[in-house]
């Protein structure tokens, strides 16, 4: 079981190719992993046997000549995507018996592709938090440990269950979904590789909405390679989806591999804040010699609006937050709390279905919208975010990507930040610029700090230009030889 389970995603399609073992033999495999991962809490759902009906399905497939480019590989589905027949509940109460008669775009492609649902995976409530313990099923354990102790650590947020999951090889790669560094972030914290594409390559048509304007959907996955192979498949045009681009999906893993010798690195200075612990300092200082040993050039560049990212964000995705979750009346689906009027159905219903976070940024976002307040905070966060992504524009008229840490710290302890929101919002200072600014962003691991926790590097790229990232990323992967695991102790 373990040795199949330990495989990439790459080495499984092979594997499964060659007939070594079957899309069965290999599913069986990771629902006995996904049972004996539950004190992770990374599943919401477990579907054993509607993936084992995928797995003899994708046999077939395969034994006819006809499998698919991953056909037969397990996966898992953070709980933001809808799945036909399947509950779907975003984290939060409010939808925790919603069940769609529909499937969202992305996982569709996947089915198209032959992929094997195991099951749905924990994350924070309507992906709003940086540690998975918004989720109304209870807080991820990330299942990496600092040495020497017990202490359980978040797996970062929102798409923690998919990080973790990943990590703890309870499946071959798993669906994430990224508005301010909800793929990023928890790839630094667990080892793994998440990428945020471009802001329209993958359809939003069918993933719970937060921030519309911000959100995206991508991989985690074990390794560059296996995130290329996904992102491939999750990609494409969906005329259901206004602003998913019509363009055309690139075979993504053939850029792994290619040398990046004569490509132009930006280190932005504005990424060096006060108070980062050396180890990040003494990694990020690493990666760039890495590139440098493999042909690039190192450019300093200045991202001046960079220290103005973070309260942007905190307006913007709120604000988009709260129109978007006016839905959420008990009327139509989900929990409804029954009262005398319907002022009071709609009153009780959110009282009861929302978690705290989430009511936080319902009133943050209803605030900045109010009439007296808009002008002031709504539309000039928008302003800020023009001169944000103006920032990058320049800065990619002298280099090809970027090159900064993922986040700003290892994996903390569960509670350690869960009654300081800025504190944890701050988790978030090098990803959100990315979001703000609809570009491509992968994280890779680049080491382990001094406690042994996995740290993150991430490259920054142009719109539509995952390729030149995925190119860099093999480098970087090859370079820092990162091999470390999770002692299992669940």
């Amino acid at each position: 079981m373990s040795e199949l389970t330990g495989l990439t995603l790459a080495g499984a399609l092979a594997g499964l190719r060659s007939k070594a073992f079957s899309s069965t033999e290999l599913t069986v495999a990771y629902v006995k992993a996904v049972e004996a991962g539950r004190p992770l809490n990374a599943f919401v759902l477990e579907t054993p046997d509607h993936a084992l009906a995928m797995a003899r399905f994708a046999d077939e497939k395969i034994a006819r000549g006809e499998a698919g480019p991953l056909e037969g590989a397990p996966l898992g589905i953070k709980d933001l995507f809808c799945t036909k027949g399947y509950a779907s509940t975003a984290g939060s109460n409010i939808l925790g018996n919603f069940v769609p008669t529909y499937e969202s775009t992305v996982t569709t492609n996947l089915w198209r592709d032959g992929a094997v649902m195991l099951g749905k995976l924990n994350m924070d409530e309507f992906a709003m938090g940086s540690s998975n313990e918004t989720s109304a099923f209870g807080p991820v354990i990330n299942p990496w440990r600092s040495k020497g102790s017990n202490v359980a650590l978040t797996p970062g947020g929102s798409s923690g269950g998919s990080a973790a999951a990943v990590a703890a090889d309870l499946c071959l790669g798993a669906t994430a979904t990224d508005t301010g560094g909800s793929i990023r972030q928890p790839a630094a914290f667990t080892g793994t590789v998440g990428i945020k594409p471009t802001y329209g390559r993958c359809s939003r048509w069918g993933v719970v909405a937060f921030a519309s304007s911000l959100d995206q959907a991508g991989p985690l996955a074990k390794t560059v390679e296996d995130a290329a192979i996904l992102l491939r498949s999750m990609s494409g045009h969906d005329p259901k989806d206004s602003t998913s681009l019509p363009v055309e999906v690139p075979d993504f893993a053939s850029f792994v591999g290619k040398s990046p010798k004569g490509l132009r690195i930006g280190v932005p200075k504005e990424y060096r804040v006060d108070g980062m612990p050396v180890e990040i300092e003494q990694l990020w200082s690493r990666g760039v010699e890495w590139l440098k040993d493999a042909g690039c050039e190192i450019v300093d560049v200045s991202l001046p609006h960079t220290r103005y990212a973070l309260p942007a964000y905190y307006i913007v995705a709120p604000a988009e937050a709260s129109s978007n979750l006016a839905r959420y009346d008990g009327l139509r689906y989900g929990r409804r709390v029954e009262g005398a009027t319907l002022n009071d159905v709609y009153e009780l219903t959110r009282a009861a279905g929302f978690g705290e976070e989430v009511k936080r940024r319902i009133l943050i976002g209803t605030y900045v919208l109010s009439a007296g307040y808009y002008d002031a905070y709504y539309l000039k966060a928008l302003k800020v975010r023009r001169r944000i992504a103006d920032d990058f524009t320049a800065a990619f008229g002298k280099v090809d990507a970027l090159l900064t840490p993922t986040a700003p710290s290892a994996a903390f302890g569960l509670g350690d930040n869960v009654d300081d929101p800025i504190a944890m919002y701050l988790n978030d200072i090098f990803t959100v610029p990315v979001n703000l600014a609809g570009l491509p962003g992968l994280s890779l691991p680049g080491g382990l700090d001094a406690q042994g926790l996995p740290l993150g590097l991430q490259l920054i790229g142009r719109a539509l230009d995952e390729g030149t990232l995925f190119t860099l990323a093999g480098a970087l992967e090859k370079a820092a030889a990162f091999k470390a695991k999770a002692q299992r102790w669940w």
